[in-house]
């Protein structure tokens, strides 16, 4: 395998999503937002992302999306037309 890997972690006593981006000692540590922080090396290359609440920001968002689906695909069955985008990229 080539250098390109990123290990996970997930801890959940603590809610913790932890990914591993590469290995190396951590200089810094920025707080992205209130649950989001992202880990430095001494050659200011990100080594790590912790996302602390993971069930609210990762799956409570991942559960809106399927939601936005669903209702999409309930909308497109009733009118017979297809939906909007669902998300804009």
């Amino acid at each position: 395998m080539g250098e390109n890997w990123m290990k996970s972690r997930y801890d959940e006593d603590s809610d913790i999503l932890y990914l591993l981006i590469k290995e190396g000692e951590v200089k810094d540590t920025v707080e992205v937002s209130e649950d989001l922080f992202i880990e430095y090396d001494a050659d200011d290359n990100p080594v790590g992302i912790e996302l602390w609440r993971a069930r609210a920001n990762v799956f409570g968002e991942f559960m809106k999306y399927l939601g936005k689906i669903t209702e999409s695909n309930v909308q497109r069955n009733v009118h017979g037309k297809s939906p909007d985008k669902v998300m804009q990229h």
